[in-house]
């Protein structure tokens, strides 16, 4: 009998799942920690994927990592469990499973809660101008208390993007609250840009009524982006509305050895079988206030922008035809109509009757859909993708890419319901 193969010599890949973006920077900004981690971990074969709006998509690339691998690690590099981690993710590794049946498939956890985070979101907060102010407002020789009554008198807004999960929102109160601890700032306050509340301007105003000497916002972001810009233009507002109170605006996590370290301590776990994902507070298995439509198996993955059934799809179906899949909606009004859209539809309908499709998705012609100058416009249902700018060239791609492929066609997509 051949003695067992050590875990040591087994072939593993690492595939780095990032969101997306159509923005090219904020994508490069991602393959960054990419290439990092790959030089830092010879070990492993990196690769990267996305969950929409840029390519590779994750399952394509993780597909591939599993074709030339005893094990593959997916890892989300998110910052809190949401559906992107707990439904699209593992949707696509079953999905794949199935066809690799003699790989090792894992998925990593998101980074999450981490006490290194914190002290990175700290050391960013000490780069801006108000910290070195909080630091030299004690002289030479003074004794800490003078030092701690000057960060007494620091307030530190802790800002994240938001999320519809409350179970991510929760995780990123409880790392404000493990960056709070100790540090002795006089406030450190919770607040979103965007999705929920409480939103910056709510936190900003809370805290102008505390009249600190300086308020730093500290954005819980990997990297910079459109919303950061968002956080900048709100807080000049700020700085105009309040000149007596200092504001500054530190820089998100960016390009750092703790991220990688955590990064790898995530994958260390998936490989030996720790820190398995935790659905106590998670709106798709437990009932939230509000959130109860969320709740239940395939159920759940209806509020997935790449799911490919629904829920009724799922349950035994009492007729005899085959249901339908995927609804799509073609923008039939003058505006889209005079760019193009009703040779959109013909080709649609044709190309799917060519592929044996027209029963599986339907296709309907509609009046004005309230995007007038950004047509012809076309909906995916119940995937809930708008599409902007769609004319007849582009119909066998978004056949063969999104209602065959359930891939995204991120040059498109103009909204994600």
């Amino acid at each position: 009998m051949n003695a067992p193969v050590s875990e040591d010599h087994l072939k593993t890949a690492v595939v780095l799942i990032g969101h997306g973006s159509r923005r090219g920077k904020a994508n490069v900004g991602f393959e960054k920690y990419v290439a990092a981690y790959r030089a830092a971990h010879p070990e492993y074969t990196v690769s990267h994927g996305y969950v929409e709006l840029a390519e590779p998509f994750m399952g394509d690339a993780i597909r591939d990592a599993a074709r030339d691998h005893d094990r593959v690690v997916a890892m989300p590099l998110l910052l809190f469990r949401s559906g992107h981690a707990k439904n699209d993710l593992p949707m696509v590794l079953n999905e794949i499973r199935s066809e690799f049946p003699e790989r090792e498939l894992l998925a990593a956890d998101t980074l999450g809660v981490h006490p290194d985070l914190c002290d990175l979101v700290f050391r960013r907060a000490s780069e801006t101008e108000l910290m070195p102010a909080a630091k030299t407002s004690v002289a030479a020789g003074d004794d800490d208390d003078r030092y701690k009554a000057a960060l007494a008198n620091t307030a530190v807004i802790f800002v994240g993007r938001g999320s519809s999960d409350p179970d991510a929102n929760g995780d990123f109160y409880k790392q404000m609250r493990i960056f709070a601890e100790g540090r002795g700032f006089g406030w450190v306050l919770p607040c979103f840009i965007g999705i929920t509340e409480p939103s910056l301007d709510q936190a900003l105003n809370l805290i102008s009524r505390t009249r600190p000497e300086r308020v730093i916002l500290a954005p819980y972001f990997l990297q910079p982006g459109v919303l950061i810009e968002r956080i900048r233009e709100q807080v000049e507002k700020f700085r105009k509305e309040y000149p007596w109170v200092q504001a500054a605006v530190a820089d998100p996590l960016g390009m750092d050895d703790a991220i990688l370290n955590v990064v790898h301590e995530r994958i260390r776990q998936a490989l030996s079988g720790q820190n398995a994902l935790p659905c106590d507070t998670c709106k798709f298995r437990v009932a939230m206030p509000d959130q109860e439509e969320h709740v239940g198996g395939l159920k759940a993955l209806l509020w997935s922008a790449r799911h490919s059934f629904t829920h009724n799809q799922a349950m035994p179906h009492e007729h005899a035809h085959k249901p339908i899949r995927k609804h799509v909606l073609v923008c039939g009004n003058v505006d889209c109509a005079a760019n193009g859209s009703i040779r959109a539809l013909t080709a649609l309908r044709s190309g799917l009757k060519r592929r044996g499709l027209l029963k599986e998705v339907l296709v309907t012609q509609t009046s004005c859909m309230g995007h007038c100058g950004a047509g012809p416009n076309v909906v995916v249902y119940p995937d809930g993708i708008w599409y902007r700018g769609v004319v007849e060239g582009d119909i066998e791609e978004l056949i063969d890419e999104h209602l065959v492929g359930d891939r995204l066609v991120a040059r498109l997509v103009d909204n994600i319901m």
